[in-house]
């Protein structure tokens, strides 16, 4: 039987270091960015200014580039020591992507953030120039590839089990490639990280213009952040509903999760602005609504419905029988390879084969499971609702300060007031809140998907390795002192370099 403390465990361990990683990737994505768009208006215009601007932002990107890389390369470890039998049931697959990031897009990003920091005198203005956008154009790379194997994630398309080999196998590699999960989460994400680098640029120059330093720098960075963020923060709203979209398609209980909602709306469906979900009652206490929205967002019509969870339920009970079939045929085709009645049995319902394994949770023998272990199993679909409830609308309500907040920085640009201590003040003290919003969305992303390690595939319990829990502690105890000691020593530096300034920094 499956241990649940190895699952639980195997979950927070990877969940932690994930989280943790993701503190870093958005600051690098953004900062990249306008470091080659600050690098250009020094190449255009010839003013030293400019160029000061870009090693100054530099070197903060570079000390965030760096605990990225330290972060991120042990999560790909732990898909063998952690999650061995998904890496064997799904790598053919998920570890393409990965394959190419590491070649195509992390050693390019790698290479040239070298000839970024060492090139200012070795090479000519525009040949630094194109190294600058190449560090930019690899760090999205990067994060194109892993979100491509993440979107399959969500959206398995483009594979197929193989019963013989008992493995997901490619079919369709383009599928993969231009998986439209994928590419919503891609250009979402990479939005999210333009905003939390522009607001991390906006909040330091606010800090030293409230400091009444280095004013030629903190007014030119404070402009272009407010330009960038605010067209960067008006793309992640409207990205979002691209991604909302999707997910009503094919991840429902996600959307419904979200919104707290058990029962089936009718068309045009009300949004939830607010309520608490109860999983206990199975019920949503003390809602706003706000009338047609979600109809709007999640089927872009008035005459769709949105299914409820408990509808949601019944339809994976239903596909939990299909599910069953599904893994019968699978063990006669084990002891009878050449059995075609099976065959074509598994190949009728094999979509709902991993449907069938939720029963593994409760009995080893998925085919005598009782009505009572199906039902539990069909419930299991559901993830925490009050969780993922909250964590969406502290995404969203993110979302929309920022725009309030790039919308007024860009008024007081145009009108040359950087003397507002009031919004200065705002400025630096919303600096924490594009990493609340990034780590809130990681959590709808993922935690909206259990209990699937891959959608309607594979059920994350049985993703694990055959690790102890002993074992695991004491892995997730040297991880939590690892990265613990690496905040500090992130911490430090930053704070280091922002006091010391431009001026000193070089």
């Amino acid at each position: 039987m499956i241990n649940p403390d190895v699952v639980l465990l195997s979950r927070i361990q990877f969940g932690m270091t994930a989280l943790y990683h993701f503190l870093f990737v958005p600051l690098t994505l953004g900062l990249s960015v306008l470091l080659g768009i600050m690098e250009t208006v020094y190449v255009i215009t010839g003013k030293e200014i400019w160029r000061q601007m870009t090693k100054f932002w530099g070197i903060l990107f570079g000390i965030n580039f760096a605990m990225g890389v330290a972060t991120g390369i042990t999560m790909e470890f732990q898909f063998g020591t952690n999650w061995a039998y998904y890496a064997h049931y799904v790598g053919d697959i998920f570890g393409v992507p990965l394959a190419i990031e590491g070649m195509m897009a992390f050693f390019l990003e790698a290479t040239f953030i070298g000839l970024f920091f060492f090139g200012w005198k070795r090479l000519s203005k525009g040949a630094h120039l194109t190294v600058t956008w190449l560090v930019a154009l690899g760090s999205n790379l990067s994060a194109l590839w892993i979100l491509i194997a993440n979107g399959w994630m969500q959206h398995p398309v483009g594979a197929a089990f193989n019963p013989d080999t008992l493995r997901m196998e490619v079919t369709d590699f383009g599928q993969v490639l231009f998986n439209p999960v994928a590419q919503a989460k891609f250009v979402h994400t990479v939005s999210a990280g333009y905003v939390t680098g522009s607001l991390f640029v906006l909040a330091i120059s606010a800090f030293y213009l409230l400091r009444n330093r280095s004013h030629a720098l903190a007014r030119r960075s404070f402009t272009v952040a407010a330009a960038f963020g605010l067209a960067s923060a008006l793309s992640v709203v409207v990205l979002g509903d691209e991604s909302g979209y999707l997910a009503d398609m094919n991840q429902r209980m996600k959307i419904a999760a979200i919104e707290g909602m058990w029962e089936t709306e009718a068309a045009p469906a009300s949004l939830n602005l607010i309520g608490f979900p109860d999983m206990k009652t199975h019920t949503t206490r003390d809602t706003i609504r706000i009338p047609w929205l979600l109809g709007l967002i999640a089927t872009r019509s008035i005459t769709q419905p949105v299914l409820g969870i408990n509808e949601l339920v019944n339809d994976a009970y239903a596909r939990i029988h299909h599910g069953m079939l599904a893994y019968a045929a699978l063990q006669q085709i084990k002891q009878s390879p050449g059995d075609t009645d099976a065959r074509n049995t598994l190949k009728t319902y094999g979509d709902d084969l991993g449907y069938g394994l939720l029963l593994k949770r409760y009995t080893e023998n998925v085919t005598d499971a009782t009505n009572a272990q199906i039902q539990q199993a069909a419930w299991d679909t559901v993830p925490n609702v009050p969780i993922l409830f909250w964590s969406f609308r502290v995404m969203v309500a993110c979302g929309f300060f920022f725009i309030a907040l790039f919308i007024t920085a860009l008024v007081f640009t145009f009108k040359q007031r950087f003397d507002r201590r009031w919004f200065l003040w705002l400025a630096f003290l919303s600096f924490p809140l594009p990493w609340i919003a990034a780590e809130a969305g990681w959590v709808v992303a993922e935690m909206g998907r259990q209990p699937w390690v891959i959608e309607g595939v594979l059920p994350t319990f049985l993703g694990t390795s055959s690790n102890t829990t002993a074992a695991l502690y004491t892995s997730v105890a040297g991880f939590i002192i690892l990265y613990s000691l690496l905040a500090a020593v992130e911490i430090y530096l930053m704070v280091k370099y922002v006091r010391i300034g431009p001026e000193g920094a070089h």
